[in-house]
């Protein structure tokens, strides 16, 4: 595919992430918070917290890391299953009225985060190669560095006067502790709480 098609491909899909993966969340959260829906409230607090693994990626691609290219990918799998896994926030959605604003549009989103992850991650599978070559060969390469141009426009926009070195650092940091408490809630939480999102 060549890069006048793919570039503006690439780019809508960043557009497509600020929308449903940043900002609708917001709103939702929100309006949430502000009808007293807990069960919406603690499956956005879930959200956040695995979709921190976006945020992690930025900051690897701002350093072109390439592990940010499988990063990437993994979190909107995280994303896609920690909207659906929880079984006592999916019955206390189920009983919510049918009619109710903000179910609807809780369900919506999450059929269209649903959606958007499934045709994301099969994109993203043009771009594998991108992770397991050197960095040097992927900054080389006619379509990797597509990827990028989106995270460094985001650190001369917020990051101008910070060295990428010490952005990817953090980026590195952040990763590490994702996996870790990954880890820690597969081998040890998962076991003890199952499919409950209260522990109950």
């Amino acid at each position: 595919m060549s890069e006048a098609v793919l570039r503006p491909l690439i780019w809508l899909d960043y557009r497509l992430a600020l929308i449903f993966l940043v900002l609708l969340p917001l709103v939702l959260m929100v309006w949430a918070v502000m009808q007293r829906m807990e069960a919406i409230q603690r499956l956005m607090t879930i959200y956040w917290k695995v979709a921190s693994l976006l945020a992690i990626t930025v900051y690897l691609m701002i350093a072109s890391l390439p592990i940010s290219f499988l990063t990437g990918p993994l979190a909107m799998g995280l994303i896609v299953a920690s909207l659906w896994f929880w079984a006592d926030i999916n019955e206390d959605v189920a009983d919510m009225a049918a009619w109710r604003p903000l179910r609807v549009a809780f369900n919506a989103w999450r059929w269209a985060i649903t959606i958007y992850g499934i045709v994301g991650g099969v994109f993203s599978l043009l771009f594998v190669r991108c992770a397991v070559t050197a960095k040097a060969a992927m900054l080389s390469d006619a379509t990797c560095p597509l990827w990028l141009e989106a995270p460094w426009g985001y650190k001369n926009m917020f990051h101008a006067n910070t060295g990428t070195g010490f952005l990817g650092f953090l980026g590195i940091v952040g990763l590490i502790i994702y996996v870790l408490v990954l880890a820690y809630f597969v081998i040890v939480k998962l076991g003890r709480t199952g499919r409950s999102a209260t522990g109950n």
